[in-house]
């Protein structure tokens, strides 16, 4: 069975560097660091997808094209081509109700208010699906509208805080991989 592994974000270069957008980004440097191991990118399903090999499994990389609130389209499309269970189905996004420079890693739950994960699980029909959460929260947060803040770009001073989170983020969707979940948890958390 292979494993599905979704950045959440939304497309267009002008949300490139937007604190949304860090699901994203933690999948593409990921992509990048394991280049040997996967092909390029590729349009299908409303998404971006590299296929590759990692360990013993099939690993697609997944980077839904329909903008935030709509990547339940994207990733069911791609879990029904491939028959993906949820047990096999990774997330990767920001979460503002963590301070920025946190990561953690969870089995299963709610999407806690986080548009883009609740059309997943909405569109997957279970909360059992496995992420990798990025804070994004700052100070600032507790002052701007949430959808204004998300929008926002990373400033010079976050930016050095996120490529140490973006690391992380990587090392634990990679224990995921090769260790489970719960290892990841234990080391991440």
């Amino acid at each position: 069975m292979p494993k599905l592994i979704v950045g959440l974000g939304n497309p267009g270069k002008e949300y490139a560097d937007t604190r949304h957008n860090a699901g994203f980004r933690l999948v593409e440097l990921f992509h990048a660091s394991h280049d040997q191991n996967f092909g390029g990118w590729s349009k299908k399903f409303e998404a971006k997808i590299s296929e590759g090999r990692l360990l013993r499994y099939k690993v697609i990389l997944l980077l839904p094209q329909t903008f935030m609130n709509e990547s339940g389209r994207a990733v069911g499309a791609a879990a029904d081509f491939w028959k993906t269970a949820a047990k096999d189905t990774i997330i990767v996004y920001d979460d503002l109700d963590l301070p920025l420079g946190t990561v953690r890693v969870r089995e299963q739950g709610s999407a806690g208010g986080h548009k883009g994960v609740d059309s997943m699980l909405k569109r997957l029909g279970t909360q059992k699906i496995a992420r990798v959460r990025l804070g994004i929260g700052t100070e600032r947060a507790a002052r701007v509208p949430a959808e204004d803040y998300v929008l926002e770009k990373f400033s010079p001073a976050e930016k050095e805080i996120l490529k140490d989170v973006l690391s992380r983020g990587g090392a634990a969707l990679e224990m995921m991989l090769t260790e489970g979940t719960a290892a990841a948890m234990n080391k991440f958390n």
